[in-house]
């Protein structure tokens, strides 16, 4: 990444006075800022995509209060499960989060009453069950959506596993095959799957850590003493986890470098996730107050919100980051503070419908966040496109050019809509505005291919005219002047 761009960038920003036009928001007019990053990586100030619309506090639905809450899930009935962790308890709310459905603290095990012990993780499946990180307790409870014990998954068992390994879960998704992914305390191998049976069954998604050739180097030289004070080369744990209806696992993880806070995992665990044009998917690293470098996003957590849009929770800013299947980054909003609409300790992320929820474990409260105009139009969009439907597509990103005439996203989506429709010559001038230079060098050279098969017809015919008079006159004209020399000479 290019800092000083971005530093001149960032203050420059700061002191744009913008204005309220139409119906979507600037920044001036919210909590925190909203902005996205251009091809050079600069900063743009943008509409707001996203606005602060309440939030949810366990006295507000007639329950007690939540106590440092780590996580939420949406199940498939829209119901909302809260693990809230420091009162031991599971907290259902309804869709609209409005009223309390129930609270699970205690379940039938063995004949006798069980309880939880700081659940940090929850999860519902697509069949509707109940999966509850234990995480003092060690262990993954299976249960009803109405708090009915099935079964418990703990103690796993493999020599792939350390000596002595100790199995404390941290956070918990399960597939459409009823396969369970858990980010556990100090597993750095990656996240540990396990059947619908419980059966453990390795490892997934280790995240590699590659050491400079100038690391190497020095640590030939340093010392026993020097090695032992540096940082281990180990592989990063993940921190959040959510899936796909296909099956596809995204997890999220602290990046120290910022490039890649998040994967995208296909079944055998392999990364598969599109990076966009620049190649970055780690949110943000610009400054901090008054010109401290603040580094780069530290991702807590992901939620994939369906049509290849996913998001992504930064705890060090309070910013959500939004990215499409490609990689191309959406929209930037959120902040921390102590303003209505604004975090302290950000630790988990949804999506219920067009609301994105956030928990916060400090304030044991859930922000809401409702659409704009100007994010409505962009998921629109990036969703018409998931589907194959480019036409439609251009229609959204012209009204995103009506809010933001500089949105880089919707030339290139306009752009790719033309180049899929075989209107090279427009898709190039779109694209050139969208600095995307992948999908410009392949309009271009459609485009000069079209030219060439325009122009080789008469250019063929022009070539067989020159033929045939050559022929003639060879034949003819040549032959005749040749005798006539002939008769001169004589």
């Amino acid at each position: 990444m290019n800092i000083m761009k971005r530093l001149a960038a960032f203050f420059m920003a700061a002191t744009v006075i913008t204005i309220s036009v139409g119906t979507h928001v600037y920044a001036e007019e919210l909590p925190y800022d909203t902005y996205t990053y251009t091809y050079w990586e600069d900063i743009a100030i943008t509409p707001a995509a996203y606005v602060p619309n309440g939030s949810v506090i366990g006295l507000s639905v007639g329950t007690t209060s939540f106590a440092e809450p780590q996580d939420l899930c949406v199940a498939p009935d829209g119901l909302v499960y809260v693990a809230d962790t420091k009162n031991n308890r599971i907290v259902v709310l309804s869709a609209d989060m409005k009223a309390l459905v129930r609270v699970i603290d205690s379940f039938e095990h063995d004949g006798s009453s069980d309880t939880f012990n700081a659940p940090y993780g929850v999860c519902v499946s697509e069949k509707n069950q109940l999966y509850v990180a234990d995480s003092n307790n060690k262990r993954i409870v299976v249960m009803t959506s109405e708090g009915e014990f099935i079964k418990i998954i703990d103690n796993p068992q493999s020599e792939i596993l350390e000596e002595g390994f100790d199995f404390v879960p941290l956070k918990v998704t399960v597939d459409y095959a009823d396969r369970v992914y858990v980010i556990a305390k100090n597993a750095f191998e990656g996240i540990l799957v396990f059947e619908s049976t419980g059966d453990f069954t390795g490892y997934f998604g280790t995240i590699d850590v590659k050491i400079t050739a100038w690391e190497k180097f020095w640590r030939r030289l340093a010392s026993k003493e020097e090695r032992s004070k540096q940082l281990l080369f180990i592989p990063t744990e993940f921190t959040g986890i959510d899936v796909d209806s296909d099956g596809f696992v995204y997890a999220s993880n602290i990046d120290s470098d910022g490039i890649q806070g998040v994967r995208r995992l296909n079944p055998r665990g392999e990364d598969v996730i599109q990076k966009g044009e620049n190649e970055n998917l780690g949110g943000d690293l610009v400054v901090g107050m008054f010109g401290t470098y603040a580094g780069p996003s530290e991702f807590t957590d992901v939620v994939y919100r369906g049509k290849g849009i996913y998001s992504l929770l930064d705890r060090k800013r309070g910013r959500i980051f939004t990215y499409d299947k490609e990689g191309n980054l959406l929209y930037i909003f959120g902040g921390l503070g102590s303003q209505e609409g604004t975090f302290n300790t950000p630790v988990a992320i949804e999506a219920v419908g067009d609301t994105i929820i956030v928990l916060d474990a400090y304030s044991g409260a859930i922000l809401k966040f409702s659409e704009t105009q100007y994010g409505s139009l962009i998921n629109d969009a990036v969703g018409l496109r998931y589907d194959g439907d480019e036409t439609e597509a251009i229609e959204k990103w012209q009204g995103v050019l009506k809010l933001n005439e500089n949105n880089e996203l919707a030339n290139s989506g306009i752009g790719k809509a033309y180049l899929t429709a075989g209107d090279n010559k427009t898709a190039m001038k779109y694209l050139k505005l969208a600095m995307n230079r992948k999908y410009y060098s392949i309009a271009w050279r459609r485009y000069r291919n079209e030219l060439m098969a325009k122009s080789i017809g008469p250019a063929l015919t022009i070539v067989g005219i020159v033929i045939v008079l050559t022929f003639v006159y060879k034949k003819f004209f040549r032959k005749g002047f040749v005798k006539k020399e002939g008769g001169l000479a004589r």
